[in-house]
């Protein structure tokens, strides 16, 4: 149990809550919920405080045990809290049993998710997938939402004593879920017009976990005003702009965050942002070298890549934020202290990452501009290449701009 102090005022009070079934160290789990503290804010909730109990396997009830529980809603009693968060998705009935016991609102990390999501989502396309994971996510909790389940009353022209109210319900979910799939696939077709449109120039795609700095490498790369923010799925709706290097134009795109757990209804809903990815010639992978757990982050994204069939594309792995990386020096006569990463320099990441990807590596500040030279020749290099080979007779000044 972690007390949290927070000087921003907020809304809605909340507890983070999550379970360690063996698979996570303590510092894996810390760093888990740190994450959600992350999400919780960026949502607009205050966390005040975080429970965690080691289990062999989730409660099929209560997803904890019933005393752990009982002492969160002694908690959540005594200082009126609002609202409690778990780590991980919760099934319906789980959800239902736990408000019984805590008697306040629980939301799962992909509920939390799915919420930040649409307060982020600006354009037409990004509400509508936002919309189709929403009710996708609620459909099977329906009969959690409703006490009221008398059947409606039967009458002249009606077969049968009618329907019972939730049936009712998820039709009209169900249907919802029809008309928003039908939607999302017109605007598939439009946007694959629209990149069919852009012509043969060559394509880059930014990727890489929430919050590395996408967006403000975007900015400077297209000298563009891409929304910039320090929260988490600042960029939901894809940006691409034309970019030229010496004398190679190339295209672009700037995408929406991965992280962990990354809810599925959202992965198939933006199945028209992705694509920017998934036709992409080149991605640039954007790691923030300052953060803990950045080796997670990469195999993260790379598994989301794997599971939209990206993940065969060349890559440029960019770690970007060495401004704020920290190298804690080792003392090479210590035999007993073990090596950690912060123990490694610089120069001595970069050898065992080349070494490990066998693929271009370039350490870069995008806020402080740090050897953003070194990326520029290295993103132009790997495009020309593929321009080349696009084009074998044609030169580049001869590209049509």
């Amino acid at each position: 149990m972690i007390e949290r102090k927070s000087a921003a005022k907020q809304d809605e009070t909340c507890v983070l809550i999550g379970v360690s079934t063996g698979m996570q160290s303590d510092e894996q789990l810390k760093e888990y919920l740190d994450e959600l503290a992350f999400l919780a804010e960026t949502a607009g909730a205050r966390p005040v405080i975080t429970f965690t109990q080691k289990l062999q396997r989730p409660d099929p009830k209560t997803f904890m045990g019933s005393g752990k529980i009982q002492q969160i809603a002694d908690y959540i009693k005594e200082h009126e809290i609002d609202l409690a968060i778990f780590d991980d998705e919760l099934s319906p009935s789980q959800q239902r049993n736990i408000e019984r016991v805590l008697k306040c609102k629980v939301l799962d990390r992909t509920l939390l998710i799915l919420d930040i999501f649409a307060a982020r989502a600006q354009t037409a396309h990004a509400k509508t997938q936002v919309e189709l994971a929403q009710y996708q996510y609620l459909l099977p909790r329906l009969s959690g939402l409703w006490t009221h389940l008398e059947k409606q009353r039967g009458g002249i022209g009606m077969k049968g004593p009618g329907e019972k109210e939730i049936e009712t319900d998820r039709r009209i979910v169900r249907d919802k879920i029809s008309l928003l799939k039908d939607r999302l696939k017109l605007i598939d077709r439009q946007m694959a017009t629209q990149r069919k449109n852009r012509g043969e120039l060559v394509r880059l795609a930014l990727v890489g976990y929430t919050n590395v700095g996408k967006s403000t490498l975007m900015n400077l790369l297209a000298k563009s005003e891409v929304f910039a923010e320090n929260k988490l799925f600042a960029t939901l709706d894809t940006t691409v702009r034309k970019v030229v290097i010496h004398d190679l134009p190339f295209l672009l795109s700037d995408t929406v965050g991965f992280i962990r757990k990354l809810p599925t209804n959202l992965v198939e809903s933006f199945k028209s942002t992705l694509d920017e990815v998934r036709e992409a010639d080149i991605l640039l992978h954007v790691v923030d070298i300052s953060h803990p757990a950045f080796e997670e982050h990469i195999n993260v994204v790379n598994q989301t890549l794997k599971d939209i069939k990206a993940l065969d594309k060349p890559v440029i792995l960019v770690f970007n934020k060495i401004d704020a990386y920290k190298h804690v020096e080792r003392d090479e006569t210590d035999l007993v202290t073990p090596i950690i990463r912060e123990n490694y320099t610089l120069e001595e990441l970069r050898k065992s990452y080349m070494a490990k990807f066998n693929t271009p590596t370039i350490f870069i500040s995008a806020v402080n501009k740090d050897n953003i030279d070194e990326l520029k020749e290295t993103v132009y290099l790997e495009a020309k290449r593929i321009h080349m080979d696009r084009y074998p007779h044609q030169t580049l000044w001869d590209t049509k701009l």
